[in-house]
């Protein structure tokens, strides 16, 4: 029988949650700069983080709040997460192993939830979405930072088979226009949806990968015609092929 994405997370996040703790993408500080502003912490605010992974959401949130917990469903990712918060002295963040699709926590405890970089990873987002909308205060507020894709539907589908060959982990990525309307089909008001780009080596891709992967990825990009090379910015830089990742954070609250 084939691993569900939830084990297939368990194994591939556990064998890299040390990576994860220092990993320069997740700790950039100019996208939890962005995800703190965005997110409007109050002082007497309670958070959830869902799929905190080493809780560097957590911890950029924890100066502005009254608490957070912070939950995921990899045991190894949140032992990192322990040591990180032991070392940084953080004292209003804790930790507790849960899937996102069975959130353990009461209807309308939380004035904000946030997921960061862990949503295409969800087996069923749309049921994950509803526990997190479950768990919100009556107009609480929801922020999801997570890998996307390009609006050009085919660019987005091999963005999405690049993900899968560097993660066996990976579900599905969204584009920010299906992000809009699965948050509204869920009684979310969005406030803002704000696509961004970043240029990375394929090393991004191909770290800790299988060489049948691998190749896989090389195949993948070298079959791509010159109007995906565009869409991608595919090109060396300084003897290093380049190619542009997506992500969006979007911001709703609970109407």
């Amino acid at each position: 029988m084939s691993e569900s994405p939830e084990q297939a997370a368990r194994r591939v996040f556990g064998a890299r949650a040390a990576f994860y703790g220092a990993s320069k993408c997740h700790t950039d500080p100019a996208v939890l700069g962005r995800v703190v502003e965005l997110a409007a912490p109050q002082p007497d605010w309670t958070v959830l983080d869902v799929g905190t992974g080493t809780g560097h959401t957590a911890f950029a949130l924890a100066p502005h709040v009254a608490s957070v917990v912070a939950v995921d469903i990899t045991p190894e990712m949140l032992a990192e997460a322990e040591r990180l918060c032991a070392a940084r002295n953080v004292d209003n963040v804790t930790f507790r192993l849960a899937d996102a699709h069975a959130i353990p926590f009461d209807d309308g405890v939380f004035d904000l939830v946030t997921c960061r970089r862990a949503a295409h990873h969800f087996s069923n987002l749309l049921e994950a979405l509803h526990e997190m909308r479950r768990a919100l205060k009556p107009g609480g507020r929801l922020l999801i930072d997570d890998r996307s894709g390009p609006e050009d539907a085919a660019a987005d589908a091999i963005m999405n088979r690049l993900d899968r060959y560097h993660d066996e982990s990976h579900v599905r990525q969204y584009r920010p226009s299906r992000w809009r309307a699965m948050l509204e089909a869920l009684g979310f008001a969005v406030e803002a949806v704000e696509p961004y780009v970043r240029h990375r080596p394929i090393s991004a891709l191909t770290g800790d990968v299988s060489e049948e992967n691998i190749a896989a990825i090389y195949a993948l990009l070298d079959s791509l015609t010159s109007d995906r090379r565009a869409i991608f910015d595919l090109r060396e830089i300084n003897g290093e092929l380049h190619l542009n990742h997506w992500y969006v954070i979007i911001t709703a609250h609970k109407a």
